[in-house]
């Protein structure tokens, strides 16, 4: 049996095991360890598990991961969120969708404390769904909107899919921050672009709200400076050099716990949830990751990745068709599972294909984060349309895959200015 073949068969076997609900970790740890049997020996096998993961969680950059998380789990489990999005509605409020984008303002502010989609849509859900009923906005309409603004978690950073994919493809934590900055911005832009020209299409998506005084706007802006001031501390001292990404990371958690006690919200009930969650979804990543690991030495082994570059590299057509279809594949598997599970069993494949054709590595990894992020609203698994319906069980789940497939349009315009334009990201990190 050749060694392509055994990988193609261990591939088939994955997908049977996480079709037969086996978590996506231990799929790709048991398929990997099995095929290194195979394909090496059950030395190599074996030396996989010990040495190589220990090498791996051994490096300080692995601590990035839990820390990061922290800093979003303090945020949100405080409710230090809630004088952000205040202070967004003060100023977009009466606009007709005004709401709505100030859910996309909000989820992009919390997005760059957070670092995670379903956290992002869960906050901003909790506190802005009854807010949008009052007011008399399509609730339809306010879960796609919601579910939408939770995407930017995974793309404005600090970001837990930018880290992974850091990790696997062996880049800069730093440089994919600093290079996934204005694309997040651009698509808050035009995810407001999308809900303004709705509404006012539709005005009954979302009517106006009531006028605010220049004296309360102004007065509602001191909500927003503890974000402010948190998101460029981190970001802004990253971003400068003074510290490493898990340095960064340490202040993040620090600074987001000392900004909590200073508003008088954090206590022990709510920090007992926040290291509690920071335990569960850390340890849901570093399994992923180790799983990814193993299952990436085995393909490694077995030179699948190579030869599908290679196969890539002679087909007579343009590059740029390549790269669509990998992306098509991408979108199409994070819509069938979770999309971070499926990013990191296809890196291994497509990650080598993809750079042997020209396209920068920067470039390349910011583009996945996006394209990862737009499975979070699309059928039949996006995650946050699933947090958004699980606050609002009265609108029906398809519903709100029908209306969140709106902003898919924006998706495509980001990615087709990203494509066309690719300095928009290389040119900030080099």
């Amino acid at each position: 049996m050749s060694p392509v073949t055994l990988a193609l068969i261990g591939l088939v076997v994955l997908f049977l095991l996480m079709f037969l609900r086996m978590p996506i970790s231990f799929s790709m740890l048991i398929v990997g360890f099995l095929g290194l049997l195979v394909a090496a020996s059950p030395g190599a096998a074996f030396n996989v598990l010990t040495a190589d993961l220990w090498n791996q969680f051994s490096s300080y950059t692995m601590s990035v991961i839990p820390l990061y998380i922290l800093m979003g789990e303090i945020v949100f489990r405080t409710g230090v969120n809630e004088s952000l999005f205040n202070a967004a509605y003060k100023w977009l409020g009466r606009f007709k969708g005004g709401m709505a984008a100030t859910v996309v303002l909000a989820s992009t502010g919390f997005a760059a404390i957070c670092g995670s989609n379903s956290a992002t849509a869960a906050a901003m859900g909790t506190m802005a769904l009854p807010e949008l009923k009052k007011y008399r906005y399509d609730q339809t309409f306010s879960a796609a909107t919601v579910a939408a603004g939770g995407t930017l978690g995974v793309i404005i950073p600090p970001s837990t899919v930018l880290i992974v994919i850091a990790l696997q493809t062996e880049q800069s934590v730093r440089q994919l921050f600093v290079a996934s900055v204005i694309p997040g911005l651009l698509l808050a832009l035009l995810f407001l672009g999308t809900v303004f020209f709705l509404c006012q299409r539709n005005p009954e998506l979302g009517p106006g709200g009531p006028r605010v005084s220049l004296k309360e706007k102004l007065s509602s802006l001191s909500g927003f400076v503890p974000t402010l001031l948190l998101f460029a501390f981190v970001m802004g001292g990253l971003f400068l050099g003074w510290f490493t990404p898990t340095e960064s990371g340490a202040f993040g958690a620090f600074g987001a716990m000392l900004i909590s006690l200073a508003m008088r919200k954090l206590n022990v009930e709510n920090l007992k949830a926040a290291l509690f969650g920071t335990l569960k979804s850390s340890t849901m990543v570093i399994t992923l990751v180790i799983g990814a690991m193993v299952f990436g030495r085995f393909l490694a082994i077995t030179r699948l990745p190579y030869e599908v570059a290679a196969w890539a590299g002679s087909l007579q057509v343009p590059p740029v068709l390549i790269l669509v279809a990998v992306l098509l594949v991408y979108l199409t598997g994070g819509a069938l599972m979770d999309a971070l599970g499926f990013l990191i069993i296809s890196i291994p494949i497509f990650y080598p294909t993809v750079i042997s054709l020209g396209y920068d590595p920067i470039w390349f990894a910011v583009v996945l984060c996006i394209v990862t992020s737009a499975g979070a609203i699309t059928p039949p698994v996006g995650v946050t349309v699933f947090v958004v319906k699980g606050l609002s069980p009265e609108v029906p789940l398809m519903s709100i895959f029908k209306r969140a497939s709106v902003f898919l349009i924006s998706y495509a315009v980001l990615l087709s200015l990203l494509v066309a334009f690719p300095q928009i990201i290389t040119s900030v990190v080099r």
